[in-house]
């Protein structure tokens, strides 16, 4: 009997991308998520208990997301229905809800896997509550958003939310070595190349499996400058109006904060690598100059604001010079707090206040009925005094003298505390501090 020749459309196994011919058979064979998978880790005691619960996978591009959701339904012996909320409505979801209250009926259960469902709307992750709740599906969704920010309270309720990583460098290297053995050759890479590949992939295992089917095919030996100029890198995850957005400005923000001018370069260069509108940062750190430095150092506030006026005439990239000059700027200058916590107990003591008049003697006179009323009278010129300093009383009548302001040993607010001290000494010395020595020397408004 003759062999049958082969299928026209039979697929040879090489010609499947090596993405899907590398995928993990089981859940240990999965990389970089030891910490939800091992045997005593959340995942894994549950897939060991055979009781899955419906949970949300929030994780980078490349980590292994919908690999791990069709390796828990397998190990489950649940049947495994995947949908995408990019395509798919609600006319898909009735389906398998249908279809997976049939199942149930014979005693299959149904774990349906929902790739993106931070895309559904509102409504629709609504529909998923009555099912998750009586048991007909074991919901398994895939985020690379903030599942805080872009799912439903009612359906985040009833899901644990699990926190996949991007996978590192070792993780990386494993996973080349696996496409090696399958591929029968190591790649045609110097270890320097080697590591830029790496780095290029920026954490995602997918990624770098598509490249290393373009790696493969070039000849020997291939250096970093042949590696850039023969694949793309990968484009820097950062979603400006998303989750890296807030997340990249904390970073520069509080590396400004703890003092490292280093650091802060590093975020600063990461949100513009990522395509950051430079006159936000420019705002922010106008903000951080008078939120987190004021009067510590009072230059720092116009060093910001020189840079965000630099940026306006130049533009990029060399105006984000003058941004990353402010950045190091406010990162070494002194820190203080103490203009920002002065205001907001004045205003919280404004409030409280109501509407009090100011005293009588910092009123102005222009009339002569003002001036029968008192307005003005006993007023101190300070600049008149023999110290420049009247140590008359400025707040309302009535009300006690309060401290907000309270500067710190930092910076230029050493000398400001040394000068407030003295000044505190000579209000308490001057018997007549409220109303002064009636002086009529003429002075500005």
């Amino acid at each position: 009997m003759s062999e049958r020749p082969p299928s026209l459309f039979a697929m040879d196994d090489s010609s499947r991308p090596l993405a899907d011919r590398l995928r993990p058979r089981t859940l240990a064979d999965v990389l970089g998520q030891d910490h939800l998978l091992a045997a005593d880790a959340p995942i894994g005691r549950m897939v060991g208990a055979h009781r899955l619960v419906s949970l949300i996978l929030w994780g980078p591009p490349g980590c292994g997301k919908t690999t791990i959701a069709r390796l828990l339904a397998e190990q489950t012996n649940l049947a495994f229905e995947p949908l995408s909320a990019t395509f798919s409505g609600v006319a898909d979801l009735r389906k398998v809800f249908q279809a997976a209250r049939l199942r149930r009926e014979v005693g299959q259960g149904t774990l349906l896997f929902v790739d993106e469902i931070h895309r559904f709307n509102r409504a629709q992750q609504d529909s998923f509550l009555p099912y998750v709740e009586d048991g007909t599906i074991v919901l398994v969704g895939a985020t690379t958003e903030n599942p805080s920010f872009e799912l439903n309270g009612a359906l985040l309720s009833r899901c644990q939310v699990f926190v996949l990583k991007r996978l590192d460098d070792v993780a990386l290297r494993t996973l080349i070595k696996r496409a090696e053995d399958i591929l029968g050759t190591p790649l045609p890479l110097d270890e320097n190349a080697r590591q830029a590949l790496i780095a290029m992939a920026d954490g995602d295992g997918r990624y770098l499996l598509n490249m290393i089917e373009q790696v493969h095919a070039l000849p020997a030996p291939v250096d970093p400058a042949a590696l850039a100029a023969a694949v793309q890198k990968r484009a820097p995850l950062y979603d400006k109006s998303q989750e890296g957005h807030y997340n990249l400005i904390s970073a520069l923000h509080k590396s400004m904060r703890g003092s490292d001018p280093d650091a802060a370069l590093y975020w600063l260069a990461r949100m513009l690598d990522g395509g950051e509108d430079p006159l936000f940062i420019a705002r922010r750190i106008t903000r951080f100059a008078t939120e987190d430095i004021g009067m510590a150092d009072p230059n720092a506030v116009q060093q910001a604001l020189a840079a965000w006026d630099v940026y306006e005439r130049l533009g990029s990239p060399e105006g984000e010079l003058a941004i990353a000059q402010a950045v190091i700027y406010l990162a070494t200058a002194p820190k203080s707090i103490g203009v920002y916590r002065g205001f907001d107990k004045a205003r919280a003591a404004a409030k409280r206040t109501g509407s009090l008049m100011p005293p009588a003697h910092i009123l102005n006179a222009p009339t002569r009925l003002m001036r029968d009323l008192g307005y003005g009278e006993g007023y101190q010129y300070d600049p008149d005094t023999d110290t420049g300093f009247s140590g008359a009383d400025y707040f309302p009548d009535g009300m006690p003298r309060q401290i907000f302001y309270e500067p710190t040993a930092n910076g230029y607010e050493r000398a400001i505390t040394e000068r407030l001290q003295l000044w505190a000494q000579q209000r308490t010395a001057s018997p007549g501090a409220s109303t002064g020595n009636n002086s009529t020397t003429p002075e500005p408004d």
